[in-house]
């Protein structure tokens, strides 16, 4: 009848497919996708460091708290990584779903592939 929410990954039109069928549907973009995205910007040298500032994006409480985690996240790194900014604010409205279940929850829907 109909879905509670979908975690995909970044494939196009695929969000509003889902939407069309099931209009209910709340469209969770992959965390494990995004991240990995982001980190095909990065020097290998840099990438734990740019890691762990992306997860204290979506290890955040709060959509609010990640809004604020990600223009922290931002004005550390936008200068030599800006496509990673602009790449998670083009998605947030896909991405912030994920703050309204709580953590246990949330280790189910932030990525598509539930071997991660």
């Amino acid at each position: 009848q109909d879905i509670f929410i979908a975690c995909v990954d970044g494939l196009k039109g695929f969000p509003e497919a889902i939407e069309a069928v099931f209009p209910k549907t709340a469209v969770q973009l992959c965390i494990v996708h995004m991240v990995r995205y982001s980190l095909n910007f990065v020097s290998w040298k840099m990438r734990k460091e740019v890691a762990a500032d992306l997860r204290a994006i979506y290890a955040a409480a709060t959509a609010e708290e990640a809004e604020l985690q990600l223009m922290a996240f931002e004005e550390k790194w936008d200068e030599a990584y800006p496509s990673i900014g602009q790449s998670w604010r083009r998605n947030w409205q896909r991405i912030i779903p994920f703050f309204d279940y709580p953590p246990e929850i949330r280790k189910v829907i932030y990525t598509t592939n539930a071997i991660e």
